[in-house]
């Protein structure tokens, strides 16, 4: 599908159903990370991105913050997000402010901005995933906009506390329009019927059976959980030279998932969010057995 021949956002369901997920989730995450509770609301805008005041711009002389987010899933399946200065900056700060600062500098809410954005886009990639019928979640994201713009957006009006703030453009890649436009029929593993098949000729569900007592008594053992942001080696000269104010670089990117250990045994990987003022890890995907097997070593 050509940008010349994309549909109004509006006129697809399953795009809607994607922008009412993603509008919910960003009043959710600013909800919890400001104890405001945001109004959103989104609107189909065709026409350049120029005519709603957004250039296709970026970098630190641009008003306009742009994120571009690829999904997982395939190659060029690609979401937009641009904010105006007005709006990231007094979104940024609100958030900032309620976590306790008193004075926040530009670059602190530009990154925050960041945060709260790629976590509002980590539920979107659920969405998209849940409609394309398989597991989808974000890349790593990038500041940057389209190459070329594809005039179909959608235009998104955030209020904090009342504030009515500029509003954002969002916009998706002609790949992904095509594929939410006709997703693939989600089949079965040929495994999968005859197990239900045969479980249903027997009268019995594909639940599994009952815990023994044992595993019973076990539910109740605590086992300790960590959260793993990267890893590094240092020799045992730096080491030895470690003191306050040390900066240590891991070796996970910004953007990438932390990993989630349960006594020492990655179990699964997730997204750092905020939840009440403290930080969480939302599970966006189970390690496999081999994964699990691999880090006992």
């Amino acid at each position: 599908m050509s940008a010349e021949n994309l549909p109004r956002l509006d006129s697809v369901d399953n795009i809607k159903l994607v922008l009412d997920a993603w509008v919910t989730s960003l009043a959710q995450v600013l909800e919890s990370m400001t104890d405001q509770n945001p109004e959103i609301r989104w609107k189909a805008l065709s026409g350049q991105a120029a005519e709603s005041g957004l250039s296709l711009d970026s970098g630190a002389e641009s008003e306009t913050l742009w994120w571009e987010q690829p999904l997982q899933i395939a190659p060029e399946m690609v979401v937009w997000v641009a904010a105006p200065r007005s709006t990231w900056e007094h979104a940024g700060t609100v958030t900032l402010k309620a976590a306790g600062l008193e004075t926040v500098e530009r670059n602190e809410a530009r990154n925050t901005w960041f945060e709260i954005i790629g976590q509002s886009l980590a539920a979107m990639s659920r969405s998209i995933g849940s409609i394309l019928g398989r597991e989808t979640t974000c890349g790593p994201g990038i500041e940057r906009p389209p190459a070329t713009d594809p005039g179909e957006w959608a235009s998104v009006q955030l209020s904090l506390n009342y504030v009515v703030l500029a509003p954002l453009l969002v916009t998706f890649s002609p790949q992904l329009i095509a594929a939410l436009i006709a997703p693939p029929p989600v089949v079965a593993e040929p495994g999968q019927v005859e197990l239900a098949t045969t479980a249903r000729a027997a009268g019995k569900t594909t639940e599994s059976p009952d815990q023994s007592r044992t595993m019973d008594l076990l539910m109740d053992v605590d086992l300790a959980v960590t959260i793993s942001f990267g890893k590094t080696q240092l020799p045992l000269r730096d080491v030895v030279k470690l003191t306050t104010g040390s900066i240590v670089e891991l070796s996970r990117g910004v953007n990438e998932q932390v990993e989630v250990l349960v006594n020492h045994c990655l179990i699964a990987r997730g997204e750092v969010v905020v939840v009440e003022g403290n930080y969480g890890v939302r599970i966006l995907e189970i390690a496999s057995r081999q994964e699990r097997l691999r880090s006992l070593k």
